[in-house]
């Protein structure tokens, strides 16, 4: 049967994996116990199974080496003694492990879960857990175009120019032959094809590399290896049993492993391993202090939460929350209409979106708030029910939050200051509107002005000098449905579909039209005892007196059991932001050292597009919104941010942001403080694939790669460099090229790698990585774009301080060459 395809075997398996690295929600069975509900999943490197909560933290893993078997069902004793917990047989399995053959018990909550985890399981108890042999067996199985299990000379010409390889046919044929050592000449069995794969890509950038460590030998010593993680990769603490360790992990040959040496083999897989990742692997997990005030934070933030495409005549879905929430997301938008039944509804106001119950999306985020990590949750009301319902929505919030909603003890630590992200774990924050002070106890309702509303119609927003948009927008969602549904061109659009959404969105937007306020009056609250209330900011400023200030505004009424305290948490449109940075910057830095503000997307937006969140950033709002459904550019840089604290959702910001007083758009922001200098060598790529938009697919022309890197951060660091074009290679391109930046606040800024196919006419875009510059590690470092397996660059990284004028790049290469020593990669700067 075929090993690859979406119902193989092999790539089951691999899809069995990735969903085990999400993880997954299970009832872990124990002695004596009804059981307990765990986060498992298996770490980055497929090398052990970990759970969370544990009290036994690191320890609480169980290794892929130690696993005997894994059975399905209820077989196991402590399934007999649970007996009585009537357990679906399809939802259980026991994992077997360890010398002494320990079982671990477990319980899904559907079938589907438990036959992935068994099957994934297996597979890396089977030994092809490792992405280079699943990689290898796929290229192999694709290639093999007749299934004969064997690949000729032809298939593998087909299979070098798919890998983008351009070799000559003389040299392809020269080690075709020398591995070709079966009885069956003329093809290549899958062995015989992972030799002439490792022949092919072997990496004469990691070879030189390599040899100049080693005194010119095929290998290094234990010693030689310590040299290179000290001296090249600034790793400190490197012991001689490190390097052992080292050796017995990555060497392939058993004579190498003897003798204590790391062979070329040996040498390319650890440079390919996670360890020499460009991202820091110390911040796949929380690294920053998380005792802080809140407003010291940037957070993670969607807007619209629920929808799953464009703001006009997308879904809603419970199932987005669910997403947002467990990719680490921890202020989410929840906008609450009137509904059927007494049951308040969320929806996007007068469009036409589909709708959700209020209560289904609560009992949603209940679920999966705290599944990946335990820091707060902010849910962001948007209120335009009834009193009767806005009831229904506090009942809602209580029954189904209960406990959470509780910050009581968070508030006593320190009134006079936020409480801090650690203080709040596993608690849901909800900001919405709040009532005047002076509204007496025992009022049914009370008058509050409008805050930026579920369409958040901005700056009157006037339907008829934005029509052309709108119905340009719906026409093409027409189109593509109709030719979902197979109408045909029968049906009048111009004379009926497009007339009508458009009647339908105009009489919305018109009975819903008003000037809207320079911000919305938000607070976070939690119940309705004083207790529960923690947010206190004392407004003194002349920023914030102004930000306060009234503009023309519709009132609305709110019931006081969902009103909030009396301090504030301000929310501002996109274009509204956008006017204070340019033109009050650092009274907006300050006023965001004391106080959260909230930036949501412009309305014109219906496509769901982004804004660059770095702008807002760079002024230390902590809450930018951005449109999680829709993927590229802007999302990449949201989840670069927030990796760098173990995708918790919160991030500190720098220190100058926190306290004290800078102008972000200056030329010289901080003055006082060293700069940083940033040194990227672009040596070489890797198995680099056609662009995806691609016109003619696998039978295109080989690609001419460069790459360009980019810096976002404050404007003076914004910049981007770019190497020269390597023609038709995309298997092995070789650069050896250096680009640097100087950074005035490295903290906010973020890395980012492009791979891009020269054309004769432009440009297309091959793949990307974005990285916190706080995350980047030192030395020789891969660079794997994001969602591709095998596709990389190698670089060498070094960072030097620059006091004044003065750079240390160039005095670098200056000692360098006058002593002697060896200047690796590092080149003068081009900016001094």
């Amino acid at each position: 049967c075929q090993l690859i395809g979406p119902s193989g075997p092999l790539g089951q398996g691999v899809r069995c994996m990735s969903v085990m690295q999400s993880g997954t929600q299970m009832v872990k069975l124990k002695n004596g116990s009804k059981g307990l509900v765990r986060l498992f999943y298996l770490d980055e490197h497929r090398s052990c199974i970990r759970w969370r909560p544990s009290r036994k933290s690191e320890k609480a893993k169980i290794t892929i080496d130690s696993l005997y078997k894994v059975t399905e069902g209820r077989q196991s004793d402590i399934f007999h003694r649970h007996a009585e917990g009537n357990f679906d047989p399809s939802c259980c399995f026991t994992i077997y492990h360890g010398n002494h053959m320990e079982s671990l018990d477990l319980v899904t909550s559907n079938a589907e879960e438990a036959r992935t985890w068994v099957t994934g399981l297996r597979y890396l108890m089977a030994g092809i857990s490792d992405e280079d042999s699943l990689w290898m067996k796929q290229t192999f199985e694709e290639a093999d175009k007749n299934g004969d299990g064997l690949l000729n000379i032809e298939e593998i010409y087909q299979l070098l120019h798919k890998l983008n390889v351009n070799l000559p046919r003389r040299k392809v044929k020269q080690m075709f032959q020398e591995a070709d050592t079966d009885d069956q000449q003329g093809t290549l069995t899958f062995e015989e094809f992972s030799v002439f794969y490792k022949m092919m890509s072997l990496r004469r950038d990691l070879y030189l590399l390599l040899m100049c460590f080693s005194e010119k030998k095929d290998h290094l010593t234990a010693e030689e290896l310590g040299n290179f993680l000290r001296v090249e990769q600034k790793m400190s603490n490197v012991t001689p049993e490190h390097c052992v360790d080292i050796i017995n992990k990555f060497e392939v040959a058993e004579e190498n492993k003897q003798n204590g040496v790391l062979g070329i083999e040996g040498f390319t897989s650890y440079m390919r391993s996670p360890v020499c990742d460009v991202f820091n692997p110390q911040h796949n997990d929380v690294n920053q202090d998380m005792d802080q005030p809140l407003c010291n934070y940037f957070i993670a933030s969607s807007h619209n939460t629920y929808l799953t495409g464009d703001q006009l005549l997308s879904h809603s879905k419970t199932d987005m929350y669910a997403w947002v929430l467990q990719a680490g997301c921890r202020c989410v938008e929840v906008d609450c209409w009137d509904g059927p039944d007494g049951e308040p509804m969320v929806q996007h106001g007068y469009t036409l979106t589909s709708k959700i119950t209020f209560k289904s999306v609560i009992e949603t985020i209940n679920k999966y708030a705290f599944v990946n990590n335990e820091f707060p949750v902010i849910l962001s009301i948007e209120n335009h029910c009834s009193i009767q319902q806005q009831k229904k929505i506090a009942q809602h919030l209580k029954e189904i939050f209960g406990d959470k909603l509780d910050v009581g003890e968070a508030l006593n630590k320190d009134p006079k200051q936020l409480p801090s992200p650690n203080s709040l774990k596993g608690k849901i924050l909800i900001k919405g509107k709040r009532l005047p002070p002076y509204l007496s106890a025992d009022a049914e309702e009370g008058e509050v002005s409008d805050d930026d509303s579920a369409d958040e119609i901005e700056d009157d927003f006037k339907l008829k000098n934005s029509m052309h948009q709108v119905e340009s927008h719906i026409r093409k969602k027409l189109d593509s449905l109709m030719k979902e549904s197979q109408i045909g061109d029968k049906e009048d659009t111009d004379s009926f579909s497009i007339r009508a959404l458009l009647r339908a969105t105009h009489e919305g937007l018109q009975r819903n039209l008003r000037k809207v306020k320079f911000l919305e009056y938000g607070c976070f609250f939690l119940e309705e005892n004083k207790k529960a209330f923690f947010i206190k900011i004392c407004c003194k400023s002349t920023l914030q007196a102004r930000l306060f200030q009234e503009h023309a505004s519709n009132p609305s009424f709110l019931a006081p059991s969902l009103s909030g305290s009396p301090y504030n948490v301000l929310s501002f449109s996109e274009t509204r932001a956008q006017h204070l940075v340019h033109q009050r910057s650092e009274r907006f830095l300050t006023f965001n050292q004391r106080q959260l503000s909230r930036i949501y997307p412009s309305a014109y937006r219906i496509d769901s597009s982004n804004f660059n969140p770095q702008t807002y950033w760079n002024v230390g709002c902590q809450l930018v919104a951005l449109n999680y459904q829709t993927d590229g550019r802007m999302m990449q840089l949201n989840r670069a941010k927030f990796m760098a604290n173990g995708a918790s959702g919160y991030v500190l910001k720098p220190g100058p942001m926190c306290k004290g007083s800078f102008n972000p758009l200056n030329d010289d922001p901080l003055p006082a403080n060293p700069k940083k200098q940033l040194v990227i060598k672009i040596i070489s790529g890797q198995q680099l694939p056609k662009p995806p938009d691609s016109m003619l697919g696998d039978r295109g022309e080989i690609i001419d790669p460069f790459v360009e890197v980019e810096i976002i951060g404050l404007p003076v660091d914004c910049c981007k460099e770019q190497t020269r074009v390597v023609d038709d290679n995309g298997f092995n391109p070789v650069w050896e090229e250096t680009v640097s930046f100087t950074l005035h606040m490295p903290e906010v800024a973020l890395v980012r790698f492009l791979v891009w196919d020269h054309d004769p006419i432009g440009r297309d875009f091959v793949g990307q990585r974005t990285v916190a510059f706080s995350s980047l590690m030192p030395g020789y470092r891969h660079v794997y774009l994001e969602g591709m397996t095998e596709a990389s660059i190698f670089v060498h990284i070094t960072v030097h301080d620059i006091y004044g004028k003065f750079c240390f790049v160039n005095y670098y290469v200056l000692v360098s060459s006058v002593l002697g020593f060896k200047a690796g990669f590092v080149s003068s700067c081009k900016k001094c």
